[in-house]
């Protein structure tokens, strides 16, 4: 069969495609990608079929980042769908219109940020699932805030209405919701992590992360790392260094409390950090899949990459989460025991120094992150969900 993905060109949303595309290509079937390609070239194999959609809107992200990076809480929810992802969906539909045309997929495996898959499959009746990169939308986010989930929403049926939703199906804009196929959910993560009081329905896959080939990664100075020490991994991803200033500082103020016992390889711009404590392994890019099993503990951001690439790995979590799904990250990881979170904006160097410890020293996370470890071997990643994509055709 032949299988269009659509994505958002951002790598958390890109990676776990790359991994279920390499297995199902494996498995003789054809694949291909659409979404802004110059980014997509970046983050995509080198062999990769890119089919263009929303050129434009994928060039913007330099600004959108910029204006992006300082909001916190609803300001930030209210830009990320009225100034990206709506406007993403707006400028991808005519591409993915094409590609979809010109590719003729059986299947469209669409991110659930790149809306525009949704809105053409449904218009030109092809089967479609969803890949959810991030557990965070399936867990009733708003519950607690109606009003912004129904804001969330009207932006979203806002979006099927200009767009006819999908008029061949000849259904109103309120009766779908393209964040979730009805048909299947690819969840990349386990309930053990997402927590098991939510009853979701049977076509939600829970198939664990997907790990794929990944574009070569920066050099990294092994010989540095001490086998004396512990050895913690302190990295706020990519989109989010710049933000970082003030939680650093406390970054270095806690690493030099713990000099005698612990080495930090700390991700971070050179202009935000200065001199660093001798146990501080100061680098402004790592290989983290390849640095993570030589570590003890990670210091991150909540992202849900980093996350699960750190449990996956059995190491437990200090997350410190900024904005968008990382609150939500950063709750099921302390609710499922592996981690500790503490404050982004406001962490002291004592706070981060007792939290490191709690997950370095206390049996209780690492013990947690091995349950979860164990979880996501057991659900089967990128085969899992490969296996569930072709029982759909």
């Amino acid at each position: 069969m032949r299988v269009l993905f659509v994505v958002p060109p951002l790598a958390g949303h890109v990676n776990p495609t790359v991994a279920v595309a390499a297995e199902l290509a494996s498995r003789g079937h054809e694949i291909a990608w659409t979404g802004p390609a110059g980014p997509l070239a970046r983050l995509l194999p080198a062999h990769a079929g890119i089919l263009p959609a929303g050129e434009r809107a994928g060039g913007g992200y330099a600004d959108l980042h910029t204006r992006w990076r300082d909001l916190r809480g609803v300001g930030a929810l209210r830009f990320l769908w009225e100034e990206a992802l709506i406007p993403l969906a707006r400028a991808m539909v005519p591409g993915v219109a094409e590609a979809a045309r010109a590719f003729g997929p059986d299947l469209m495996v669409a991110d659930q940020q790149a809306l525009a898959g949704p809105v053409v499959a449904r218009r030109l009746g092809i089967p479609w699932a969803t890949s959810a990169s991030t557990s965070a939308e399936l867990t009733r986010p708003f519950a607690d805030f109606p009003k912004v989930g129904q804001w969330v929403a009207g932006q979203i049926g806002g979006l099927l209405t200009e767009f006819g939703d999908g008029a061949a199906a000849g259904s109103a804009a309120s009766d779908w919701d393209p964040r979730f196929s009805e048909r299947l959910v690819l969840v990349f993560s386990t309930p053990e992590l997402v927590g098991r009081a939510e009853d979701f329905p049977p076509h939600y896959a829970f198939v664990g992360p997907a790990f794929g080939a990944r574009p070569a990664g920066p050099g990294f100075p092994w010989q540095a790392l001490d086998p004396a020490r512990q050895r913690v991994l302190v990295s706020l991803g990519t989109l989010n260094q710049e933000a970082g200033s003030r939680f650093y500082a406390a970054v270095l103020a806690a690493a030099e409390r713990l000099a005698d016992r612990v080495q930090l390889v700390l991700v971070a711009p050179a202009s935000l950090i200065g001199s660093a404590p001798g146990n501080v392994l100061h680098l402004e890019r790592v290989p983290q899949p390849a640095l993570l099993p030589h570590l003890d503990a990670v210091v991150c951001h909540a992202g849900h990459n980093t996350v699960c690439e750190a449990l996956a790995h059995g190491l437990p979590l200090v997350v410190a989460p900024i904005r968008d799904d990382q609150p939500i990250v950063a709750r099921q990881v302390v609710e499922a025991g592996a981690g500790v979170r503490v404050r982004f904006g406001r962490t002291r160097a004592e706070e981060l120094r007792d939290a490191l410890t709690a997950v370095l020293d206390e049996p209780g996370p690492r013990r947690a992150a091995r349950r979860i470890q164990a979880s996501f071997a057991a659900a089967g990643g990128a085969a899992a969900a490969a296996d569930r994509l072709e029982k759909l055709t």
